[in-house]
């Protein structure tokens, strides 16, 4: 039993308390006029029935864990010991307990502490279940009390969804506080290590440290510059090929397709937004890979197998439907009255669109090219499968280059401590980054914005 069938449970006796509820508000309305409809008592009695519960289910969620860890460590593996072998110890007997990794002696753990876990787990999951019946027992009654011929239930049901909706998009605000956060201590913990004009400015990155005694690495090279310089250059390729692929895109679907084309070839364009990034990543590097390396060496140039001009063209192709959707929707919201009065002065169709259509647009055409360079500047697993892993500081775009979001993810890869600046460059990369996408996204949420004020 898990929390999938308590979730069920309670699911079940929602179902009946709204079954229930809209059943009694009929019965009211046959003997006076009801404020609000029956389905709306229905939802109410509902609401109050799966609502507590919820809450309940999460409580457990969120608490049990961590107590019946701390239960099994003390009464199974007691000890006072280093707590990253505790961790690793917990680890093992909770995969054997739940079936993921067999027993074997030697290992660490006792079959006691095995035991002891998957009873308290079972035992968590029927005080689980009775409490998350008792509440939802509780919360129907409740409910079912107030029902009557002047109960106001539709305002008392748009009131709680309101405050549903409230909770909702606070628990978002305090997720994106909480990552922000945590970003700028662990980030403050490795500029107290390594300096910030040394990281900004460094022109060398080789972040290969001993993170253990009994481990070998240098001493360590964290300046940034490369990483930005390949950012900048991949990204820079990707919207070269995005932003005049996409613009001339959105301007034949939006002048001169038919509904009948336009209806095709938009959601074809858009399926490439949907298509998972390592599918792209295959594709860099297995064929647009070769291919530039092999035209590259017929035409004597020493193209690397790894390359920016790879991977950025690839981005490109990925990001083409950001700049097509959002241009063609911006042209189509350009009045018609705009394009006829210039056609109506002697204005050809081109000369409309190139001097009048696209003046009008390009606001909302600057902002959908800025939402494209945030995701462009987010990717990694294109770079990884087709620019590699090497931080050359170069501006040649046929060489082996990597980004800032490649090199956090190789940086929290295979055994890592966290108090180690290798491991906490990462946390100062992605603060970096963060700040360079929110900036970008303000700046293009801001352009539409005054577009649309325009308008």
């Amino acid at each position: 039993m898990g929390f999938s069938l308590i979730g069920t449970v309670l699911a079940i006796m929602a179902v009946l308390g709204f079954l229930i509820g809209n059943q009694r508000a009929r019965g009211l309305a046959r003997a006076g006029r009801l404020h609000s409809l029956p389905r709306y008592h229905g939802v109410f009695v509902a609401l109050w029935t799966a609502l507590p519960g919820l809450l309940m289910i999460i409580l457990f969620a969120v608490f049990s864990t961590g107590m019946i860890n701390s239960m099994v460590m003390e009464n199974g593996q007691g000890g006072a010991g280093d707590p990253h072998m505790l961790a690793v110890e917990l680890n093992k007997i909770q995969l054997i307990a739940e079936g993921r990794m067999p027993f074997q002696e030697g290992m660490g753990v006792s079959w006691d502490s095995v035991e002891r876990m998957k009873n308290l787990h079972r035992n968590a999951d029927i005080l689980a279940l009775f409490c998350v019946i008792a509440v939802g027992v509780v919360g129907f009654l409740y409910a079912l009390r107030r029902i009557r011929t002047d109960f106001r239930a539709r305002q008392e049901v748009e009131r709680i969804v309101r405050v549903l909706l409230v909770v909702a998009s606070s628990v978002s605000i305090f997720i994106t506080l909480g990552i922000v956060l945590s970003l700028i201590f662990e980030a403050l913990r490795f500029f107290a290590v390594v300096p910030v004009s040394d990281f900004i400015f460094g022109l060398q990155w080789s972040p290969q440290t001993a993170i253990r005694a009994d481990q070998v690495g240098g001493s360590g090279s964290f300046g940034a510059i490369p990483l930005f310089a390949g950012t900048l250059m991949i990204t820079g390729i990707s919207i070269l090929v995005a932003a005049p692929v996409g613009l001339f895109c959105a301007i034949y679907l939006s002048e001169f397709a038919s509904p009948n084309v336009r209806g095709w070839v938009k959601p074809a364009l858009e399926i490439l937004a949907g298509i998972p990034t390592v599918v792209y990543g295959l594709f860099a590097a297995l064929i647009v890979a070769p291919a530039i390396s092999d035209f590259g060496g017929q035409i004597g140039l020493d193209i690397a197998s790894e390359s920016a001009l790879a991977a950025g063209l690839v981005m490109g192709i990925m990001i083409i439907p950001f700049v097509s959707s959002l241009s063609d929707d911006v042209i189509n919201a350009v009045p018609q009255a705009i394009r006829d009065g210039s056609l109506a002065m002697g204005a050809t169709e081109a000369e409309t669109i190139r001097q009048v259509v696209l003046p009008a647009a390009l606001p909302g055409i600057v902002g959908a090219l800025l939402l494209a360079i945030s995701r462009a500047v987010g990717e990694t697993m294109i770079v990884v499968m087709a620019a590699g892993l090497a931080a050359n500081l170069t501006a040649n775009p046929l060489q082996a280059m990597t980004t800032v979001t490649v090199q956090i993810v190789t940086l929290l890869v295979g055994d890592q401590e966290f108090d180690s600046p290798k491991t906490l460059a990462a946390f100062a990369l992605g603060l970096t980054l963060f700040f360079v996408t929110l900036i970008l996204n303000i700046v293009a949420l801001g352009v539409v914005k005054r577009y649309h004020e325009k308008q």
